[in-house]
């Protein structure tokens, strides 16, 4: 996978077309689902406009097609302080290798690229998948901040999730061998989890 800064003109088609009819991407983040192309592209044109949140398309390396999106967000430099959220894949990317890839490319850049010493994950409390994924990925459960915001005029409590640049070192080993083509067999099932590589 790679990850390349949004931009409409080249992302926006492809985002739509492979979400579009996906709407339960969208139940627990603020925006979304969204009517048509424009309006998509009217939402995706201001997304790239932000610096923090920073966002990203996650494209397909073999078709060059984009199949989601993530960003940084609330990055705090001086206190070595990142997050990573607005996570979606459309539905051809969801549970496969390449998804995780695309964490660990984020997860890399954050700590390996700019040197920060936190990397945060939060979600709606009731994001099953979404909590499911931050462990599977290594992260910390740290908590629920309960009344935290309100989406879509529903009350949100949000599960906060970390990992620190001390445990980093056996996070990256573990995504790395996970990664390894030698953990696949032929039919691209993986011969050992994340977790039991990781030995947690």
């Amino acid at each position: 996978m790679v990850l390349e800064p949004v931009d409409p003109p080249r992302h926006a088609t492809e985002l739509f077309s492979s979400s579009k009819d996906a709407p339960e991407l969208w139940k627990h983040l603020a925006y979304g689902p969204f009517a048509n192309q424009a309006e998509f592209t009217s939402w995706l044109e201001d997304r790239s406009a932000t610096v923090d949140p920073l966002f990203y398309a996650i494209i397909d390396r073999e078709s060059g097609g984009a199949r989601g999106m993530a960003s940084f967000l609330r990055m705090e430099p001086h206190h070595g302080v990142i997050e990573i959220g607005h996570i979606w894949f459309a539905p051809v990317l969801q549970r496969t290798r390449q998804a995780t890839e695309a964490i660990f490319i984020l997860a890399r850049h954050a700590f390996d690229d700019l040197g920060y010493r936190r990397l945060e994950w939060k979600c709606d409390s009731l994001n099953d998948p979404s909590r499911r994924a931050a462990e599977r990925f290594g992260f910390v459960f740290e908590g629920v901040f309960r009344q935290h915001m309100v989406v879509k005029e529903r009350n949100r409590d949000t599960a906060w999730y970390s990992i620190t640049d001390g445990e980093w070192p056996v996070r990256r080993a573990a995504f790395e061998a996970w990664l390894s083509p030698e953990n696949f067999d032929q039919e691209g099932r993986q011969r050992r989890s994340l977790a039991e590589i990781r030995g947690s």
